[in-house]
């Protein structure tokens, strides 16, 4: 499986395009213009499978409207509480971008568990704190985990959002995350990549 990061919109929001046998995923789409989207769609060659979205805050759905405009896509999120996306609009209006609801809801992703998309196969590893509905992507046999704003090189995500809570972040982290392989590369929703051995050594905020 093949991985791309593309850093997009105002925020730095990491995008990351997932390929495997001529399929793709796309997780968290946060690209806010048309350049954007392009540099991605360029290194689209075979068939988008899905959008999977860590969480719904505004950052990693903004490009969810160009995407659907030029494919057919499923896009999944944890159901455990819709209210970002529900909300999407006001969210976007909190921080002065001009953005409406979606006009169609998510399929739902398991809070736990083994999920399977074409020939696409991890697992939810579900890690609320940063957002009530926050969900990091563990990919086994890649040794990877896509952990959103769970986790980031030497730091954490945010907890001052809407049903932000430092205590359960925290939790989430030491038991979903930490107790991954060690050598599992982390791919953050901002910053660079790093790895569970890393973070369990150096994150000041979860030791």
């Amino acid at each position: 499986m093949e991985i791309q990061k593309f850093e997009v919109g105002p925020f730095l929001e990491n995008t990351y395009l997932l390929t495997k046998n001529g399929q793709h995923l796309i997780i968290d789409p946060g690209f806010s213009n048309e350049t954007e989207y392009q540099k991605m769609k360029e290194q689209m060659t075979g068939e988008l499978k899905a959008v999977l979205l860590t969480h719904a805050h505004v950052d990693h759905v903004l490009g969810i409207s160009r995407l659907r405009n030029d494919f057919d896509a499923r896009v999944y999120l944890c159901s455990e509480d819709r209210f970002l996306w529900e909300n999407f609009g006001s969210q976007a209006q909190m921080f002065g971008i001009n953005e409406t609801g979606f006009g169609f809801e998510p399929e739902a992703l398991p809070t736990e568990g083994s999920f399977s998309i074409g020939d696409f196969e991890f697992d939810c590893l579900y890690t609320p704190g940063h957002s009530p509905d926050h969900i990091s992507l563990y990919f086994r046999e890649q040794e990877l985990v896509i952990a959103g704003d769970a986790l980031f090189k030497e730091s954490i995500g945010r907890t001052d959002l809407y049903k932000g809570n430092f205590e359960l972040l925290s939790k989430s982290i030491e038991e979903k995350l930490y107790t991954l392989p060690e050598n599992t590369t982390v791919y953050p929703g901002h910053g660079p990549e790093t790895t569970i051995a890393h973070e369990k050594q150096h994150n000041p905020f979860v030791k």
